[in-house]
């Protein structure tokens, strides 16, 4: 059809030895785009410029370990079988990273972070909770490129093209059949989330973890959508798809987290330190001061102890210039 999207027709660059996959592309620039987002947010908060770095220093790795983790252990027929490469486990550039088990291994990384730089982990989870939509909407450009994670066929206009050969065809179905491109009504899912939380907290106190519970309610929400319409295998329980209880589940973590904080923290969050270890900016006039009282004082002394060595009487006088 004339509107329909075409996939990509390559999803990796050879450069010399080292071969680059868009996939593992995206998954960094959603990274790069959170990192900043989150980083920006948290200043005008009153953290300090650079802390977020201290925080995803500890919950990026946790996170891409976590995402493949739960991948793996939510496809095991693809990973175990009669002379399965258990290699293949370790592949993340073949796609297969779960935002649910990067949502858990990150948690526990930022957790950490958060701990050892003095930032309330829920101030750092608020700043972090649009930024987590536009990272997620660019990481799903990935699946574009691998041709992976599509829904169910259709005649919509905007339908996306995928070979006859892909493994994850439907079999029966004619060559030209479109399929629903659930990455990109996530993306766009996705990215209406990161205004509706901004709205919000435009009206609304959306402080001590109430942002990133509206996060969670909204992907939830979407996910479970999604989800539902996909065509890739998946383990399935009592009939939903093990994503699709994940995204319940994702939901009813918010809703408790809004409704348990609001009763806890009903007030403003003043700063996102933990008291006690908050940062205090230096005014560069005071500074600039407090260095010339620094050197005019140093000067004093080292004159008064020249002064004694040549003239006791001269320590008074010395004294009163102070």
């Amino acid at each position: 059809m004339p509107l329909s999207i075409p996939s990509p027709g390559w999803s990796f660059v050879d450069l010399g030895p080292f071969r680059i996959h868009a996939y593992a592309l995206c998954i960094l620039a959603g990274i790069i785009f959170a990192t900043m987002i989150t980083s920006r947010r948290l200043s005008k908060r009153g953290g300090e410029p650079g802390v977020v770095l201290d925080i995803i220093l500890w919950a990026v790795p946790l996170g891409i370990v976590g995402a493949r983790i739960y991948h793996v252990l939510t496809h095991p027929g693809d990973y175990f079988y009669d002379g399965a490469d258990l290699l293949r486990t370790l592949y993340i550039w073949e796609g297969g990273n779960a935002i649910f088990g990067s949502l858990l291994g990150g948690a526990v990384g930022a957790w950490i972070g958060s701990r050892r730089s003095g930032i309330r982990f829920w101030s750092f989870a608020d700043a972090l909770a649009p930024a987590m939509l536009i990272a997620q909407a660019t990481g799903r450009l990935g699946n574009w490129f691998n041709h992976e994670l599509y829904g169910l066929p259709t005649t919509l206009p905007w339908g996306l093209e995928i070979e006859s050969t892909n493994a994850a065809f439907p079999i029966g179905l004619p060559a030209d059949t479109l399929f629903h491109p659930t990455f990109l009504y996530e993306i766009i899912w996705n990215l209406a989330g990161v205004a509706v939380i901004l709205l919000l907290e435009r009206r609304l106190n959306l402080r001590w973890g109430k942002a990133f519970g509206v996060y969670l309610i909204w992907y939830g929400i979407g996910r479970t959508v999604f989800e539902s319409i996909r065509v890739d295998p998946s383990e399935v329980f009592f009939g939903l798809r093990t994503n699709v209880w994940a995204s319940l589940a994702a939901i009813v973590v918010g809703l408790l987290i809004i409704i348990i904080q609001r009763q806890e923290h009903p007030g403003l969050e003043l700063s996102p330190y933990v008291p006690g270890r908050e940062w205090i900016p230096l005014d560069p006039e005071v500074e600039f001061e407090d260095n010339d009282t620094d050197l005019d004082g140093d000067d004093d002394d080292d004159a008064d102890a020249a002064s004694i060595s040549r003239e006791p009487s001269a320590t008074s006088s010395s004294g009163s210039r102070q």
